[in-house]
């Protein structure tokens, strides 16, 4: 987070911010106009031609997904969101190479900001139904995929189990 807060490839970094706080894909992000966004619900609509399931899905957009999108300097021209110096940014490839290198992350795949989006989605309490429907999946078997689950959580959970048989509160609760 340090090096997409502060590197000066705020172009780049600003889409990966946007896609840890969105769950988007990258092709859905790179791809997205100023059209696309209702500022007003708080919803990126994404045409279904940037789909991979190629039908057309909305995506509520969080306080940090907002606060990416005034960032941009791109809304006056009413084009694509994410654009850089030559123009509409089409691809990211190397420059995440870079960055990944930079924070120490080296295996970390661009395709893993959306599996973390997930993850603080799973381990905030929120339903696979509602992970399912946020990432766009058509099943529920490809969402479970997405789901990991913190070690933190999984201890609250068998602590929550403990406090009931006890009768007690689980020192997590507490």
């Amino acid at each position: 987070m340090d090096v997409l807060r502060s590197d000066a490839n705020r172009p780049v970094c600003r889409v990966c911010l946007f896609l840890l706080s969105t769950g988007c894909r990258l092709n859905e992000a790179l791809s997205a106009t100023w059209g696309d966004i209702d500022l007003e619900r708080r919803v990126f609509n994404i045409r279904a031609t940037n789909t991979k399931a190629n039908g057309r899905r909305s995506v509520p957009l969080n306080d940090s997904a907002m606060a990416v999108l005034d960032e941009l300097d791109t809304r006056k021209d009413g084009g694509r969101l994410f654009v850089g110096r030559r123009g509409a940014l089409t691809t990211i490839s190397k420059q995440w190479g870079r960055l990944r290198q930079k924070a120490g992350l080296s295996h970390l795949r661009l395709h893993d900001l959306r599996h973390q989006f997930a993850s603080f989605l799973v381990n905030d309490g929120r339903t696979l139904y509602e992970v399912q429907a946020i990432l766009g999946h058509s099943s529920s078997k490809v969402t479970e995929r997405y789901a990991h689950l913190s070690t933190k959580t999984l201890q609250e959970a068998a602590s929550s189990a403990s406090a009931r048989r006890t009768g007690g509160v689980s020192k997590s609760a507490a």
